[in-house]
């Protein structure tokens, strides 16, 4: 099939609000779970902030997004984990580029009027996202062409089903405190933002962003090789094993057909299935 015959579709970003989805976990986390005494404290995203009296404050601050090293891909298209049922009997089937590996990092500080108060607020947060190793545990997300979210079923996405079905893809944001900021930048902090020093925690979240899922009308058809130059050698030399430069040949025996590694291909015509009439279309 000519590349002019192909009509490539592309769609939305997949996830591209997966990290402020990551901080709105973080706030849902601390509020569902508090239960230490009956008025929750407030929680802020400005460090600046300066709460009444007797008005406890947990501070939860992005400070930085970073591509993480280890784990970097090449950017070239490949089979996106997500096929949709058709009518017919068949499935469409999309292309994407690898996710997008990223790791965000969090100041989680704390205020209240007395210190030992503070600290004891300290402490039931450092056990609340310690205990809460998957922060966001769900179906993965994909944005169809034509706008469809769905998972890597095929079905309409819905984030609360069952992610521990067998074949379902699913998207992971893991939650780790880590030794990010040293003192003297954390005081720098503070003063940038002209917010008195607090006891504080940094945690590291992992995200992957879905970019785009690309579609072909009729898939793409892959040559094997061409049928007529290797009739017109057969017929030319048909007792010869050699190639006419003087370079050993094949015999002219068929080659037994082998599954080739990897994941399913999508209308692939090999050079056995290749008739006159379809090789009239190339």
């Amino acid at each position: 099939m000519s590349p002019s015959a192909q009509d490539f579709k592309v769609g939305q970003y997949s996830s591209f609000n997966i990290i402020g989805e990551t901080t709105e976990a973080v706030h849902k986390l601390l509020m569902d779970r508090y239960d230490v005494t009956d008025r929750p404290p407030r929680l802020e995203e400005d460090l600046k902030f300066i709460p009444k009296d007797r008005e406890e404050v947990i501070y939860v601050y992005m400070y930085r997004a970073a591509q993480n090293p280890n784990l970097q891909r090449q950017k070239r298209l490949q089979l996106a984990p997500v096929e949709v049922p058709r009518d017919d009997g068949g499935s469409d089937v999309f292309y994407h580029r690898p996710p997008l590996l990223m790791d965000l990092f969090y100041m989680v500080a704390v205020h209240s009027r007395f210190r030992s108060d503070a600290e004891r607020l300290l402490g039931w947060v450092l056990l609340t996202l310690h205990h809460t190793p998957k922060l966001v545990y769900r179906p993965r997300r994909f944005l169809l062409p034509d706008g469809r979210k769905v998972d890597s079923l095929g079905r309409s996405w819905n984030g609360d089903v069952d992610p521990d079905r067998e074949g379902l893809q699913v998207e992971k944001v893991s939650l780790a405190l880590v030794e990010d900021l040293t003192v003297g930048d954390a005081i720098n902090l503070f003063t940038l933002h002209e917010a008195p020093y607090r006891p504080f925690l940094t945690y590291r979240a992992r995200v992957a962003l879905d970019g785009p899922l690309v579609s072909t009308e009729g898939g793409s058809s892959i040559d094997m090789g061409g049928r007529k130059e290797t009739e017109r050698l057969e017929t030319a030399y048909p007792h010869r094993r050699s190639r006419p430069s003087g370079r050993i040949g094949h015999p002219n025996v068929p080659t037994p057909i082998s599954k080739p590694p990897g994941p399913k291909a999508h209308n692939l015509r090999k050079r056995h299935q290749r008739t006159p009439d379809n090789e009239s279309e190339e």
